[in-house]
């Protein structure tokens, strides 16, 4: 057997081991020992995938005439990384004291982790995609596993993922007319014979080719305007399943834009599709569709007030800095970008892990009746501290180190306007997540929290285990870079030289070991002249302190509540004229088709329904 064979096999015995296990109390337990065996396997390949070997699955299936294959190379590789260490975390952080407490007040935990294994199994399966058929194949299961997982909930969960599934067979319908479209020209599926075509298309064939393929992958990557499904799916996700599902499931979405618009039909072809009476080709295109994904969702983030939205809103807009840095093409954006996929996945897990570290404590995620609960929930504090630094791109966190090459890209490309953007989202983000750690953890504590302590060595685990991933890979970014590069070069792109602490380039060179080096130096310092000069008094976390004066518990001083009034105040008018009424109209019109959709569902058996899908889609791809 192949280390892909043992890799594909131990995950599909994961997800039978849940089916008959998962109602019992020790299943997340045992989910979590087979997640981290799945990561071995995968540890297995590490050395042949450096080498530049692709490793193959030794099962081969024939469909329509065509051979579906799946195979792992540097690419596949790298996201899988991302994916079992997701499932590995958040299978974790439910194995214990979350997951009991969810099962006594009437959660599925027995469908939660049997969900949670069928999204790893499927992503693995769509990762190893070694033809076009394999590709759409897996993209169907994962959609559909993910659809399992958002629906856990129920009640509001179940709206927001009938909207998702109502999104996602559009997507699949667009990219299987966009195979179809491959098929009748190259005879074929398998990835050789599309690089091989590729030429022999005009520009109108590819335009079409790249239209349908990339509707198709930015519904799952929430890419503007396919946006409006995913916030309130991963928010209304139960904890772990919504940390799973922002470390790295619209992730697909930006795998597949890699491997087929990058690597089989090209960024050079893409430069040469010029949109008519602009100054734009594709490939800008792309990239003003990343900068407006970076810069709309993240300021809508910065209206949320329930903090599991205002971190799914952000996972839309982080994923615009990914596509930005990979259609920039050049070494040091495409590593920037590939950079941020595992930097990102990363932050957003722990602040995840934290959001509902809060709830299971306090029983509520509103910033507005939150506040003060550093002292009560330090480490849950700390993990979000983290975690926000390196969502905003500050250093010493890993996030910093992804986002400067992003812009350090946009500048020597030439790229003013685009840096421009990158820079308003940025500022947007440091905003938001700052509302969100000082509704959360500072300022007054509320006397209704005074109890309150931290969340179980189950939860608190996980979170620490991030925490030293994020300020490892921010120190020393080298140890993911040497993973990017290989990346680079399996998809064709140039190669980022890296050193451990960054990189070296004549245009500028960052090393993470001096600045995070100076950095500390600094705060030492500051610290040493706090501390010294014996003017400190210490305030009590039910009383405050504010404008030069001392505030008792009497007076309830809270900043939480309609956080960031003034700025609202400014851009309400143009947000409310422009983008509040196109995301309305977008929101109402899929509210009705995911209402139709559901009664569909409802009013028809299931077996008819997958007849009626069976049917219609053979009859579409045999003419």
């Amino acid at each position: 057997m192949t280390p892909l064979d043992e890799l594909l096999l131990f995950s599909g015995l994961t997800l039978v081991l849940l089916l008959l296990l998962g109602r019992f109390s020790y299943a997340g337990k045992i989910a979590t020992v087979f997640y981290a065996g799945q990561l071995l396997f995968l540890a297995k390949m590490a050395d042949r995938i450096a080498d530049g070997a692709i490793m193959t699955f030794s099962l081969q299936a024939e469909l329509f005439g065509q051979q579906m294959s799946w195979r792992y190379d540097a690419l596949s590789w790298f996201f899988a990384v991302i994916t079992l260490g997701a499932g590995l975390l958040s299978s974790w952080y439910a194995s214990g004291e979350w997951g009991e407490r969810f099962r006594r007040r009437g959660g599925n935990l027995w469908l939660l982790h049997v969900a949670l294994a069928a999204n790893v199994f499927s992503m693995l399966i769509l990762l190893g995609s070694g033809d076009l058929l394999a590709l759409f194949i897996g993209w169907e299961l994962v959609s559909w596993a993910s659809f399992l997982l958002m629906t856990v909930a129920g009640g509001r969960a179940i709206q927001a993922a009938m909207r998702y599934i109502t999104y996602a067979m559009s997507g699949a319908m667009a990219i299987l007319a966009g195979i179809v479209l491959l098929w009748s020209h190259a005879g074929g599926l398998q990835y050789g014979q599309i690089i091989d075509v590729m030429p022999q298309l005009s520009q109108a064939q590819v335009w079409l080719l790249v239209a349908l393929f990339g509707a198709g992958f930015a519904v799952k990557m929430g890419l503007l305007p396919f946006h409006l499904w995913q916030a309130a799916a991963y928010a209304e996700t139960p904890g772990p399943g919504a940390a799973f599902f922002g470390a790295i499931s619209a992730r697909m979405g930006l795998y597949a834009i890699i491997l087929v618009l990058v690597q089989l039909i090209g960024l050079a072809r893409l430069s040469e599709l010029t949109i008519p009476f602009t100054f734009l080709d594709m490939r800008d295109f792309w990239a003003w569709i990343a900068v407006l994904t970076i810069i709309l969702p993240t300021y809508t983030a910065l209206r949320q007030t329930d903090a599991r939205y205002l971190l799914a809103w952000h996972g839309i807009g982080q994923g615009g800095y990914m596509l930005l840095g990979v259609v920039l093409g050049d070494a040091l954006g495409s590593a920037g970008g590939l950079l941020h996929v595992f930097n990102y996945a990363t932050n957003q897990a722990v602040l995840f892990f934290a959001v509902f570290a809060v709830m299971f404590r306090t029983g509520t995620a509103d910033l507005n009746k939150l506040g003060g609960l550093i002292t009560r929930m330090p480490i849950s504090f700390f993990a979000m501290l983290v975690g926000i630094i390196g969502l905003a791109g500050l250093p010493p966190m890993n996030g910093f180190v992804s986002k400067w090459f992003v812009y350090r890209s946009l500048m020597v490309e030439g790229e003013p306007l685009l840096f421009l953007g990158a820079i308003i989202g940025t500022l947007g983000t440091i905003l938001s997540v700052y509302k969100l750690i000082h509704n959360t953890f500072l300022g007054q504590l509320r006397v209704e929290h005074v109890e309150v302590r931290e969340a179980p060595w189950s939860m608190v685990v996980p979170m620490i285990i991030l925490m030293l991933l994020i300020f490892a890979t921010g120190v020393a970014p080298g140890l993911v870079l040497d993973w990017v590069a290989l990346v680079q070069s399996a998809v064709g792109l140039p190669v980022v030289e890296n050193t451990l602490g960054g990189i070296e380039l004549a245009s500028g060179s960052l090393d993470m070991l001096w600045v995070v080096g100076v950095l500390f130096a600094g705060f030492g310092i500051g610290a040493l002249l706090f501390y010294s000069g014996g003017r400190t008094r210490q305030v009590h976390q039910l009383d405050n302190y504010a404008g030069g004066h001392f505030l008792t518990a009497e007076t309830r001083y809270h900043y939480s509540d309609n956080f960031y009034a003034g700025l609202m105040h400014l851009i309400r008018p143009w947000y409310r004229g422009s983008f509040v009424w196109l995301e309305s109209t977008l929101g109402s019109l899929l509210g009705i088709a995911a209402s139709l959709m559901q009664r569909l569902y409802g009013a028809l058996h299931p077996s008819i329904y997958l007849l009626v899908t069976v049917v219609v889609t053979l009859t579409w791809v045999l003419l």
